[in-house]
């Protein structure tokens, strides 16, 4: 399994600490891009946002999982020439997280929200950032829907470290669309809460990032 945390984003991640719902889900693959070859000249500067793009976690317990995601966030991809040549940061503002409304919970989401912005998980008011800058985009040898792999430095809850993740990314003289789901270790980044004794959180959060920037 990739140890990575956002996508990108930089998740971001989140864990349950309440009841309710399924077991935790599959890993899903990364949504379609139509992507060019490697090497094509693209330039220019793209912005991110929370109105054209995403950042989406899944946490999961013993029992269950949870759905949620970041809704303020800002971001920039720089490519001079080519998107093997090129950049990407993300800020991810962490009290906007929020929690996908599940039945299970009824109105207990917003506790749940509320536990997981406390010092128990990312204490949000010590932490209200977290970040992540690439130090490279790869084109994969892997083969298979992704067609980069992306390494940089995530820094979430005070704690910075590097993490690469496979992505598919497209880009043209207007936009670049890029799509990735990885996981994170959340105890790499402080986040140790165990949940109840016979109810655990699991260790792996679930990132997926779906991006659509605009050029500037």
């Amino acid at each position: 399994m990739n140890k990575t945390s956002v996508g990108f984003t930089l998740t971001l991640l989140a864990l349950a600490a309440c009841g309710g719902a399924s077991a935790a889900p599959a890993i899903a693959p990364a949504p379609a891009v139509e992507a060019p070859a490697p090497g094509a000249a693209v330039s220019g500067s793209f912005a991110i946002t929370a109105q054209n793009s995403k950042i989406d976690w899944t946490g999961s317990k013993t029992s269950a999982h949870h759905d949620g995601s970041f809704t303020s966030f800002t971001g920039k991809i720089d490519l001079p020439g080519a998107i093997e040549r090129g950049s990407v940061s993300i800020d991810i503002d962490t009290p906007s997280l929020t929690i996908a409304a599940d039945p299970a919970l009824g109105p207990m989401v917003d506790k749940l929200a509320g536990h997981l912005k406390s010092p128990d998980f990312f204490d949000v008011a010590k932490f209200p950032k977290a970040t992540f800058v690439s130090s490279s985009i790869a084109p994969s040898a892997g083969g298979g829907a992704a067609n980069y792999t992306v390494g940089g430095t995530l820094t979430l809850h005070g704690v910075s470290k590097p993490i690469s993740f496979p992505a598919t990314i497209a880009a043209s003289a207007a936009k670049v669309d890029a799509a990735a789901t990885f996981t994170i270790n959340r105890k790499d980044f402080g986040l140790a809460y165990p949940g109840k004794p016979d109810d655990l959180i699991k260790d792996d959060v679930q990132i997926k990032l779906t991006i659509h920037a605009d050029k500037q």
